[in-house]
């Protein structure tokens, strides 16, 4: 009884011992954790940079994250997240590989994120490209002119309430508005230039706002090459060294309810706020 009693606590003494040593390897980092591509998604008008720049940032300082896919399926959105998220995409492809993966939609300021990535894949019927700027500005005064409202207006100089909703625009106004906006579209241009290593001319030459599809933005060298998000991060996989499957992870989508909570207005409330400002959108 005492010999079989013994050979039990030895045989547990050994295993725990295993046991130990592999958790140690596992830590010095003699053991090889499996290699993973991060998936970013992009979907719907770009509100706010905050969270994509965000979850690009923590992949980049992820040793285990080996290559970044960032999945758009966005028309665009305002000009300052878009260029916020440019910017974190250029750094992050500086550093890791970074595929681009278009969806139904990847145009204007979805396009403008996309531009410095490593390599950009769209599907053949993808529609993306419009390269332009847009800014709407409501102009409810026939409407107030017949319910007898009149809004006035105290103003510190001349062109303080410029784009006013409560009357038109003048020529002067619109001069200066058009000059704002030329100024942002060749933004627009130097960034799909730099990002894409394209002579600047050549991104004027299709920057009038104009759509293409996958295929027709591959030729003109918008894109690198036609495919699905599982090819894109198979190529991923391939130009980070990975061996094998990838492990592939993404964000979970955020609650609703706790940006209420916390003090913030959901994604899908903010798309129906309206809003003048300047924007790289698509609006067919």
């Amino acid at each position: 009884m005492k010999i079989k009693k013994t050979c039990i606590f030895i045989t547990l003494f050994f295993v725990a011992l295993i046991v130990i040593s592999a958790i140690v390897t596992l830590f010095r980092g003699e053991v090889p954790l499996k290699e993973k591509v991060a998936v970013v998604n992009v979907e719907g008008p770009i509100i706010q940079a905050k969270d994509t720049v965000d979850e690009i940032k923590g992949y980049i300082k992820d040793k285990s994250i080996k290559a970044i896919v960032l999945r758009v399926d966005s028309p665009g959105g305002g000009v300052v997240p878009s260029q916020e998220i440019y910017e974190e995409v250029r750094k992050a492809a500086a550093q890791k590989k970074v595929i681009v993966s278009m969806g139904s939609v990847a145009a204007s300021g979805g396009y403008y994120i996309a531009a410095p990535a490593s390599r950009i894949i769209a599907n053949p019927g993808t529609i993306t490209g419009s390269i332009g700027v847009i800014m709407e500005v409501p102009n409810i005064k026939g409407l107030m002119d017949k319910i007898g409202v009149k809004a006035e207006v105290i103003k510190s100089g001349k062109h303080k309430d410029i784009a006013s909703v409560f009357r038109g625009i003048g020529s002067e106004e619109r001069e200066i508005i058009q000059g704002v906006m030329d100024d942002v579209h060749e933004q627009f241009i130097k960034a799909v230039s730099d990002g894409r290593r394209m002579p600047v001319e050549d991104a004027r030459k299709i920057a009038d706002g104009r759509i293409f599809s996958g295929n027709q933005a591959l030729k003109i060298g918008l894109v690198d090459e036609l495919g699905d998000l599982e090819y894109a991060v198979k190529v991923a996989a391939k130009m980070a060294g990975i061996k094998g499957e990838p492990e592939v992870i993404t964000k979970k989508e955020r609650s609703p309810i706790l940006d209420l909570l916390n003090g913030k207005i959901p994604n899908g409330v903010s798309k129906i706020i309206p809003k003048i400002e300047l924007k790289y959108m698509y609006m067919p």
